[in-house]
């Protein structure tokens, strides 16, 4: 089984975020990762997609890579602002032809100055549709509990956010640390006739510079307690916090029936190992 629809129709599924590296000391902490996959166990992994398509070929290569070598669905990260359609079709065609089943769905981000950032699409939902015109993918779109950082309103991002998952086959989110955040964003999906899975997104706090400012990027509420806390315990002891923190808000979205948790791992093994040994799904 290689499709995630048909992986969440089958049970909940545990899941990683990894990112291509470009440094020869991020390539060890991935194939330290991808080796420590038998105690993990992933039912998939997800591959990021670089601003603008900057990472376009580490994405492709890493994501043939895990499928052939590990055996393991690997889903891509796809963004359309700036891309022509024929990019976008040589590179569905090309995963289409390598076996990959799933697409991650993405609008990706407009130039931080304001430029036009060119290309022929704007929305992932036109990205949804092309996808559907290429191949027969799974796709997955993006999902943002707390709403879109460039919503006009949580309304607004609720009704964009409905319109997206009519169109793809389930969502994932973007990380966030209270679960009623979630289940308040499936709350008002339901409410609009759509009930579409959404596997969480959770990041360990371990590198509580770097999670800020992602939460920032995307008006997520932050910890500021838990950030403090890890900040000042030794390495050890950091390790464990931050997995505490994951496991009880993993287990809270379990039990309110989220359909899985993906986890946001940072390229590295011993967060999600102790993570997924810690909850049962």
């Amino acid at each position: 089984m290689t499709r995630i629809d048909a992986l969440l129709a089958a049970g909940r599924t545990r899941s990683l975020e990894f990112f291509p590296p470009r440094t020869e000391v991020g390539h060890r902490n991935l194939a330290a990762t991808l080796g420590a996959f038998d105690q993990i166990d992933p039912a998939f992994v997800s591959v990021t997609y670089g601003a603008g398509g900057s990472t376009r070929d580490l994405t492709r290569d890493l994501v043939i890579e895990i499928g052939r070598t590990h055996h393991i669905p690997a889903m891509p990260h796809l963004t359309c602002v700036g891309h022509s359609k024929g990019e976008l079709v040589a590179l569905l065609e090309d995963y289409a032809a390598h076996g990959v089943d799933n697409v991650l769905a993405l609008a990706g981000d407009p130039p931080a100055d304001g430029s036009d950032p060119g290309g022929d699409f704007r929305y992932a939902a036109e990205l949804v549709e092309l996808i559907r015109e290429v191949g027969d993918f799974s796709v997955g779109v993006a999902a943002f509990p707390e709403g879109h950082p460039r919503s006009t309103s949580l309304a607004d991002d609720r009704r964009f956010l409905a319109e997206k998952l009519r169109l793809a086959d389930f969502g994932i989110t973007q990380f966030f640390f209270r679960s009623e955040d979630y289940f308040r964003m499936v709350d008002d999906l339901s409410a609009l006739g759509v009930d579409r899975p959404i596997v969480p997104g959770v990041i360990p706090m371990l590198d509580t510079g770097g999670v800020r400012r992602f939460a920032d990027l995307n008006g997520a509420w932050f910890p500021d307690d838990l950030a403090l806390r890890v900040d000042r315990a030794n390495e050890a002891d950091r390790l464990a916090l931050a997995v505490d923190a994951a496991v009880t808000l993993c287990e809270e979205l379990v039990r309110g029936g989220a359909p899985g948790v993906h986890l946001y791992c940072m390229n590295r093994a011993e967060a999600p190992r102790e993570i997924f040994a810690s909850i049962s799904l």
